[in-house]
This record gives C-alpha cells, sequence and structure tokens, in this order.
C-alpha cells in the first residue's frame, strides 16, 4: 500500500474533513432543517455499512425517504418513499456531507470505495473483496466512472482497481472529477430506478495464472 496509503493519507483526510465541517457548518444547519421540516425526524439516516477489511461501522447521512409502510408493515419501495427533496438532496450530494463525521472518527475515508450495507460482504467474489483492503470513501473511483448508473460488476471493479492504484495522485483526480460530476448530477441513479438496485452476488471469477 506504501507510505501515502499507510500514514500520509489518514492524516490528509482529518485535515480536510476538520475543515470541511468548519466551513460547511451553515450548510449543515440549514439542511438539517429542512430534513426536519419536509420529512420530519430523526433528520440522520443511519445504517450499518461494511469498512476496511470488512469491519461494520455506523454511516451518518441525512435523510432523503420517508418511513411510509404499507399493511404488511414493510417499507413501501424507494421510489414511492423517496421526495422531490429527498431527490434534490441526492443530486447536490448534500445529504452525504455528515459523512465528514465518518471521516474523523476513521470510519472513512475522503476518497476510496463508498461503504455498501453489511449483508453484501459474503456476496462478492474474491477479487470483489479486495475492495475492503482501504477505508471506504464519501467519493471513489466508481462515483466518477459513472456513480449509480453503473451496473455492478463494473462498479465493483472500478473500487478494485482503486486499492490496486492507491496514491495521492489518484485521489486528487478524483476529487476534481467528483467536483465536475456533482455540479453535472451525474449518475445519481441506476436507469429505471429510484436509487440502485440490491447486489445479490455472482460467482468468483476463474483464477488468474500468476
Amino acid at each position: 500500500m506504501g507510505l501515502y496509503g499507510r500514514w500520509i493519507k489518514r492524516s490528509v483526510d482529518v485535515a480536510l474533513a476538520s475543515a470541511g465541517l468548519a466551513a460547511a457548518a451553515p450548510v449543515l444547519g440549514a439542511v438539517a432543517a429542512a430534513v426536519a421540516v419536509k420529512l420530519g425526524r430523526p433528520v440522520f439516516f443511519r445504517q450499518r455499512r461494511a469498512g476496511r477489511d470488512g469491519v461494520p461501522f455506523e454511516i451518518i447521512k441525512f435523510r432523503t425517504m420517508t418511513d411510509e409502510r404499507g399493511p404488511d408493515g414493510e417499507l413501501l419501495p424507494d421510489h414511492v418513499r423517496l421526495t422531490p427533496f429527498g431527490k434534490w438532496l441526492r443530486s447536490t450530494s448534500l445529504d452525504e456531507l455528515p459523512e465528514l463525521l465518518n471521516i474523523l472518527r476513521g470510519d472513512m475515508s475522503l476518497v476510496g470505495p463508498r461503504p455498501l450495507h453489511v449483508r453484501y460482504v459474503p456476496r462478492y467474489n474474491d477479487r470483489q473483496q479486495r475492495r475492503h483492503d482501504v477505508r471506504p470513501g464519501l467519493t471513489g473511483l466508481a462515483q466518477v466512472r459513472g456513480r449509480n448508473s453503473l451496473g455492478w460488476p463494473e462498479r465493483l471493479e472500478q473500487d478494485v482497481r482503486y486499492t490496486e492504484s492507491l496514491s495521492l495522485r489518484l485521489d486528487l483526480q478524483i476529487v476534481l472529477e467528483t467536483v465536475l460530476v456533482t455540479l453535472r448530477r451525474d449518475g445519481i441513479s441506476e436507469e429505471g430506478q429510484a436509487t440502485m438496485t440490491e447486489f445479490m452476488g455472482e460467482a468468483s471469477p476463474p483464477a488468474q495464472a500468476a
């Protein structure tokens, strides 16, 4: 992983996340108030995600969906619960700002594979498991190569390629491209879906000769 992956990357994460929280404090307050009015409380969405080495942690985001349930008590589909306000939050990536707290706590990095639900961990093949070699990120290579518009195999492959090519130069490139992707609001959801379909796993690829 090299010196950058072991020490420098974490120092950069702490410095930028601290500065980001200080600079974004007014925005965080305004979004929290808007979520409380539009969607009710709690204003934060918390969920267990898989971190480095697959260790679970609790991610913190702003809520973008209601808690509407059907007669059976189960949550309604995403496209029903995702409000226009929630769609706007997602398109601007403002819902992701609280994850700066996850970065300060050491759960996440500024750049890395996006943290996915813990239930996906046993579904990855051997190569896909390598996405857990590094801390998950607020943004990553898959996010600037298509975000949620990518199919699962390609998205997870981009994550692994990131772990194989980890460097300060690559992180800076991803941060710059993230700004452009966010401004263009590209790849917010999978085509024909409100968000992203669930990853159900696939067979491991054949082992390659060394």
